[in-house]
């Protein structure tokens, strides 16, 4: 028999503090159990109507507890003050922090297990995987690998993090500085890279690539002498969920715009 309503489980009631969060939930089916979300999820069409909030740097506490909340989830980059205040509300706090690509599939299928969804999120750990094996037997038909310089902040200076040179590498090209690092100008310079990616974070689509072009820094540098200089919404490769499929093939359109070629020729 059904459960009767004074039996069923009651619908959890997720706070999301990322729009990495958010996106996979929504992936999942549970658009539902949300309740709010950071206002960064520009991006998430399925959650307007939300009510917004900060993020796990900064945040205002009493409109959290005013939902009362069976479970909030952040993920960095974290602000200990704010840490302490969402532990202090009555509701469990999950606390992600994902570097690879292996990370963002456990976290996956942990959302998976909290909300009820294990199959959904199975499904979208193996649809993932397919789309970025894709990207990766494409790139195999590149005629070059080259030589790649992501950026996820300017000024420090931020490489892009972990995830995102795993990508790159997908998307036949080879990371040329650590990924997740603060670097110089000093070292983009000397690392040469042959095309340069911007994604800055929080910054939508307005990534500036004159700001490479027109470094008097990296005059030197093979992308900015041949122009390779490119921006990527941010979204698509800082949000470590299921963005990352279009921001795979972003990746591959940019660093081998052969491939469509031969792809239309039939080779």
């Amino acid at each position: 028999m059904p459960a009767s309503p004074s039996t069923r489980p009651a619908r959890p009631r997720i706070v999301s503090l990322a729009p990495s969060v958010t996106s996979i939930l929504v992936a999942l089916g549970a658009r539902r159990d949300l309740v709010a979300v950071t206002r960064w999820c520009r991006y998430v069409a399925p959650v307007k109507g939300l009510p917004t909030l900060g993020d796990a740097w900064a945040t205002e506490t009493k409109p959290i507890e005013r939902l009362r909340p069976t479970l909030i989830i952040g993920s960095v980059p974290y602000r200990a003050e704010t840490l302490e205040k969402l532990l202090a509300i009555p509701a469990p706090l999950l606390a992600t922090n994902p570097r690879t690509l292996d990370d963002i599939f456990a976290e996956i299928h942990l959302l998976g297990a909290l909300t009820g969804r294990r199959a959904a999120a199975a499904r979208l750990v193996r649809k993932m995987r397919s789309a970025l094996d894709e990207v990766a037997k494409q790139a195999a038909r590149a005629l070059d690998r080259p030589r790649v310089y992501a950026e996820s902040w300017p000024n420090p200076r931020i490489s892009s993090p972990p995830w995102v040179g795993e990508l790159i590498e997908m998307a036949g090209g080879k990371m040329v500085l650590p990924a997740g690092s603060r670097v110089s100008d000093e070292a983009v310079r000397r690392a040469r890279p042959d095309a340069i990616v911007l994604a800055w974070a929080a910054a939508g689509g307005r990534s500036r690539r004159e700001s490479a072009l027109e470094n008097p820094a990296w005059r030197t540098v093979p992308a900015v002498r041949s122009g390779r200089v490119f921006a990527i919404p941010d979204h698509l490769l800082n949000t470590p969920g299921p963005p990352l499929i279009e921001g795979a093939r972003a990746l591959l359109r940019v660093l081998h715009p052969e491939i469509r070629l031969l792809a239309s020729s039939g080779v």
